[in-house]
């Protein structure tokens, strides 16, 4: 059993005790979230398309805690004109345990 959701933009397909990495969020460990926009469902019963999403999907899940990624480094050149700049940043994500699948 699977479902694919939408979330900051991106579609994600998740399934039960599957931990995944989600954009950073205000949330405490062990707060649960509720991720409403299920555009997917498949079961033993076969696959359930929503037309965007589905009216009733929902998939609750856990915060596990904050992880950063990895760093990007950003570099600016100017050619011929000795200008040279080097910056980099590392994005929080938070993780997330999928604790429940319902339609």
């Amino acid at each position: 059993m699977y479902a694919i959701i939408e979330d900051s933009g991106q579609q994600l397909k998740v399934e039960e005790g599957q931990v995944i990495r989600i954009d950073y969020r205000e949330a405490a460990t062990g707060e649960k979230i509720t991720f409403d926009r299920v555009l997917a469902y498949r079961d033993d019963d076969g696959l359930k398309l929503g037309q965007p999403t589905l009216e009733s999907g929902t998939v609750v899940a856990e915060v596990v805690g904050v992880e950063q990624g990895p760093k990007l480094t950003v570099q600016k050149f100017r050619r011929r004109k000795n200008s040279r700049s080097k910056t980099g940043h590392r994005q929080l994500y938070t993780q997330v345990k999928i604790e429940k699948i319902s339609l």
